[in-house]
């Protein structure tokens, strides 16, 4: 399965523990990332974090999926973006930056 995230124009400061413990709403409005159920119900596609040229981002989660895998995944993508260093995903999770 695979999620897209674009490389980050600024580099926001933040902790690895952070982006892991804090429940997820309190970060997106921490993060300022605007959340919206993608109309891809592809079982290979995980989702995708944007960032736009004003800075802010858009994470976009298919609707349906696990609660914990969409947590995870939303994590991982905004660790890349925001340049947090965490660990790979499990199989068969992939990330692919563009």
């Amino acid at each position: 399965m695979q999620g897209t995230a674009l490389a980050p124009a600024t580099r926001r400061t933040i902790t690895p523990a952070h982006l892991l413990d804090a429940p997820l709403d309190d970060l997106l409005l921490e993060l300022d990332v605007e959340l919206h159920l993608s109309q891809i119900t592809d079982p290979g596609f995980i989702g995708a974090l944007v960032q736009l040229p004003d800075g802010s981002l858009v994470l976009s989660m298919p609707p349906g999926r696990p609660r914990l895998e969409r947590d995870t995944v939303a994590r991982a993508m905004l660790g890349q973006v925001i340049g947090v260093p965490l660990g790979p995903l499990p199989e068969p999770y992939q990330l692919t930056a563009l």
